[in-house]
């Protein structure tokens, strides 16, 4: 398709060209263990059940759903620009809302899984949101919040027993219409509110047009080369752009997706091989369990089909480069490819890597299908020289429009030549993006930097470690040191003195001062949740104030 005005044009296209080809597919292999039965039984169980474990839609379904919650919002009042907040697991009915939404016209505002009630009321005020769709597993969450969120007029509930501040969302949309409504959009027109992962403080309102959902389609195929005939594994939140704009790729293409619910290596290597996945996207922690399982001979890879696996990516976080080496041992056949980008430039692609490029593993890549990119010095304008750290700057279709109702805070990271400063330190050698660490975590020990990327992908490459963080600690001599927090593999031992000795080859300044064992917190999208650890482990007020927590 050329030419494109809002994303919704695809979606009516997969319709009208396959209107009987699946479209998504639900997974949610807890069922078969809540009823004890076996993944390889569980086509002998009763229909019912077998849908509670495995559920499809075609693209048919899919455009006819769409429609309907589109009609519905209509019916009700609802105009161009309103907001609909959507606040679900993943499910089959996700995108379908999703997509109503914005043939609406209305604007699409995703709330984060892991919000509070106090967060969620927070969003939604922030957002305007004028209307909210929910599952049973926020029922408790709205309901401590329903007398407080006046601006919301229409509240949803999807699933079985409605409770009684909501209405049924599948009761009020069976009644509407499946035909498209003939609502005008252009590329211009805004299209959803995506909030930052808030690892740095309150999350902000982010504001995407059509043009920039459209070219995330654009960039993802043009990386991976979706076809008709490839199948996406889609495992992380679909509230994130990270997901959702990587399975963009197979939208555009027309082919068929998979919803995972759950993580587990087991689920994720069966899901692969019954549903013939030939993507999938997986965040370090899940690449590193499915490693783990395999060599521990928890997992035996000859009970899986799996040669129609043809790509595995990562996203959303810095990738070891000692991870990518142990996956391409036990899974040489599988092409491998790391994307960049923020919510700020509606998800992956910005920067990638490259399937040609795997020589070339622990950079984040070269600029995008239809991007541009900088390394810029302190005042955000000039650029450094090969090498030197610096800022990196992006540009291109996929930049957001702003912060909604924060000027201030869109003039900082936003220029009026259209470059998106996104607050990460990197580097160029040899053509390629190194990350070296967001600007807010960089620790200044004795005068000199220290970028917490560099030692925990260090600290990743000894065996018996599973993960790990690094913070900056307040020290009276140095101003800071660095502080290793690092959690161990199943199965191993690792003391202080160990790894003490390990750290060793790192330069002395680099070298962790204090060294915890503990669980390394991530968030839905695997980012360290930093600002926690640093809460939990005494950053002083000084330097929570130079990581942006105070």
């Amino acid at each position: 398709m050329k030419n494109i005005d809002n994303i919704a044009q695809i979606l009516e296209r997969n319709a009208a060209l396959w209107p009987n080809d699946t479209a998504l597919v639900e997974i949610n292999p807890q069922e078969l263990e809540n009823r004890h039965t076996t993944w390889r039984e569980y086509s002998l169980i009763e229909p019912s059940a077998f849908e509670a474990f495995r559920s499809e839609i075609t693209w048919g379904e899919f455009d006819a759903k769409a429609n309907r919650f589109a009609n519905l919002l209509l019916s009700r009042g609802f105009r161009k620009g309103d907001k609909v907040a959507i606040l679900l697991m993943n499910c089959l009915e996700w995108l379908p809302i999703y997509f109503g939404v914005l043939k609406a016209g209305c604007m699409a505002v995703p709330l984060n899984f892991r919000y509070t009630s106090d967060e969620i009321r927070y969003c939604l005020d922030l957002a305007d949101a004028d209307a909210l769709v929910f599952g049973p597993e926020f029922t408790g969450r709205i309901e401590a919040i329903a007398g407080a969120m006046p601006r919301v007029k229409l509240r949803l509930y999807v699933g079985g027993d409605c409770p009684s501040f909501a209405e049924s969302y599948a009761a009020m949309a069976s009644y509407c219409s499946s035909k498209s409504p003939d609502v005008k959009m252009t590329s211009d027109d805004d299209a959803a509110i995506y909030f930052s992962s808030g690892t740095t403080g309150f999350p902000k309102a982010i504001v995407l047009q059509h043009k920039c959902l459209v070219h995330s389609c654009r960039t993802e195929q043009a990386h991976h080369g979706q076809t008709k005939d490839d199948c996406f594994l889609c495992i992380p939140p679909l509230y994130h752009t990270g997901a959702k704009m990587h399975w963009f790729g197979s939208f555009l293409a027309g082919g068929k997706a998979v919803l995972l619910k759950g993580v587990k290596p087991e689920w994720i290597l069966r899901t692969a091989s019954d549903e013939q996945c030939s993507i999938v996207w997986l965040l370090v922690p899940w690449a590193q369990d499915i490693l783990d399982a395999v060599e521990r001979g928890d997992v035996k890879l000859e009970d899986y089909n799996l040669e129609r696996w043809r790509l595995m990516h990562i996203g959303a976080q810095p990738v070891p480069p000692s991870l990518v080496k142990r996956w391409k041992k036990i899974f040489p056949n599988h092409a491998y490819d790391t994307n960049y980008g923020l919510s700020e430039s509606t998800g992956p692609g910005a920067v990638h890597l490259g399937v040609e490029n795997t020589d070339h593993v622990g950079a984040i890549g070269v600029a995008g299908y239809g991007w541009q990119t900088k390394i810029v010095a302190r005042d955000g304008i000039t650029p450094v020289k090969p090498g030197e750290v610096g800022e990196l700057a992006l540009k291109g279709p996929g930049v957001m429009k702003e912060y909604y109702k924060n000027k201030e805070a869109t003039d900082e990271i936003l220029k009026p030549d259209g470059w998106l400063l996104t607050g990460d330190m990197a580097e160029e050698r040899d053509g390629f993006i190194y990350l070296v660490d967001r600007a807010k975590d960089v620790i200044i020990t004795g005068g000199e930097n220290i970028y917490p990327v560099q030692i925990e992908d260090f600290l990743r490459s000894h065996p018996a470690v599973k993960d790990a963080a690094v913070i900056g600690l307040a020290d009276e001599r140095l101003g800071e040191i660095a502080a290793a927090v690092v959690s161990v593999k199943d199965g191993m031992t690792l003391g202080e003195e160990e790894l003490s000795k390990f750290c060793l080859d790192l330069p002395r300044y680099k070298r962790p001062r204090k060294i915890i064992f503990a669980e390394v917190p991530r968030n839905p999208t695997g980012k360290i949740e930093k600002p926690r650890l640093r809460k939990m482990y005494g950053a002083s007020s000084l330097v929570a104030k130079q990581n942006g927590l105070a």
